[in-house]
């Protein structure tokens, strides 16, 4: 029996941090976010990939998802010329490299920082309060719902008319896909801009190896603070004390100025 309840807990673990995932349905969203909290902040965009089957998604920037096919299939590698290759995988990079699985029970994060690959999970509680208010999007017909979760205020519209309880991000618990999710500061907001059948097994879902599992805090502090990480690097680098001053300056400004997705850790 106590080997039965390790595996059932190791089970998700693995599916999490293997590369391959079953693909059943693609749901691919736009992204509008503030990456500063200033008054005007400029806005950027983003697009993600949400895979799907029965029992489980998989959620990931776009660029990464076809860097990561491309390097799973042979067709992207490294070179050994440092310039060629920083062209090469450049193109591929985002400021969301995370990957972001879902299941009934659990969150499953992992990414990469400073070269190591590290994953947390969390559990899946979000609680949401479904309202009688209906808009249609892409031709779907969707109902709102909110929550607070992560330090701020999200308003979800799904369907019913795709059934998986599924979103972007970590977003989901609805009965419906989440067509559209957003906080109320609308620092962070996602679009479903399409929906389709798929049939594959995604080789390219996880690439990261040896994922080793940590507290979310960990995680979370470092990207909170990641400016400020390299400050004092600056300093093993740059003579000159003028622009390694004014390198710090920007740095601690940034840092203010960051605005992550998460305000908070639950």
């Amino acid at each position: 029996m106590k080997i039965i309840t390790f595996l059932t807990f190791l089970f998700p673990l693995l599916i999490f941090s293997q590369k391959s995932f079953s693909v059943e349905y693609e749901a691919d969203y736009k992204l509008s976010y503030k990456i500063k909290n200033t008054p005007n902040a400029p806005q950027s965009e983003a697009a993600f990939a949400l895979l799907i089957n029965k029992t489980s998604s998989y959620f990931k920037n776009m660029n990464k998802y076809i860097g990561d096919s491309l390097i799973a299939e042979k067709k992207l590698k490294e070179s050994g010329n440092t310039v060629k290759d920083l062209g090469s995988f450049g193109k591929y990079g985002t400021q969301f490299p995370e990957g972001i699985g879902t299941t009934d029970a659990k969150i499953y994060f992992s990414t990469e920082i400073e070269g190591k690959a590290l994953g947390y999970e969390e559990p899946n509680n979000i609680s949401w309060k479904i309202l009688n208010e209906y808009k249609t999007i892409l031709g779907y017909k969707c109902r709102k719902a909110v929550t607070q979760k992560y330090g701020r205020k999200w308003i979800a519209y799904f369907s019913t008319d795709i059934p998986f309880p599924f979103g972007p991000y970590k977003f989901n618990n609805l009965p419906g896909l989440i067509v559209e999710v957003y906080d109320e500061k609308d620092d962070y907001h996602y679009t479903l801009y399409g929906f389709k059948k798929r049939k594959y097994v995604c080789k390219s879902a996880n690439i990261l190896k040896d994922i080793k599992t940590v507290p979310k805090e960990k995680i979370f502090d470092y990207q909170r603070n990641k400016y400020q990480k390299y400050l004092n690097r600056f300093d093993n680098f740059i003579e000159n004390k003028e622009e390694l001053e004014e390198l710090k300056r920007k740095s601690l400004q940034a840092a203010k100025e960051y605005n992550p997705i998460e305000l908070s850790i639950n």
